[in-house]
């Protein structure tokens, strides 16, 4: 599977896109409009070992829902997940069995890569 999970709307994503440059067998889905599925988020926490890891601490809601100061387990960081888009660290990218999540430098470097070879 070649998938991007990503936000059309914003900017860093795109230009995220841009880099990678995604050819024709890579699918984009925009979370804002279909959220990730909870097998494919149990998928990717599978790969990286948390569902803290795929969970963005930067959603404005994070803070107004109050969870700044709930002590979350690993369910309720897959519940706001699939319940909310904003809580996915993005982008998320898949190509085969390699897993890419977020917008730092160095995970950008290793998908355009991985997406490129």
């Amino acid at each position: 599977m070649k998938k991007i999970y990503h936000l059309s709307s914003c900017s860093t994503n795109q230009r995220i896109l841009k880099e990678i440059n995604p050819g024709k067998d890579v699918e984009l889905q925009d979370i804002k409009q279909q959220n990730i599925d909870a097998e494919t988020l149990d998928w990717i926490k599978d790969k990286v070992g948390s569902y803290e890891a795929l969970f963005s601490r930067k959603a404005m809601k994070y803070k107004s829902m109050g969870l700044n100061n709930m002590d979350l387990k690993e369910s309720d960081y897959r519940k706001y997940m699939l319940e909310e888009y904003t809580f996915l660290k993005r982008p998320f990218m898949i190509n085969g069995d390699e897993v890419f999540i977020g917008n730092s430098k160095s995970v950008v470097e290793d998908a355009v890569k991985s997406f490129n070879s």
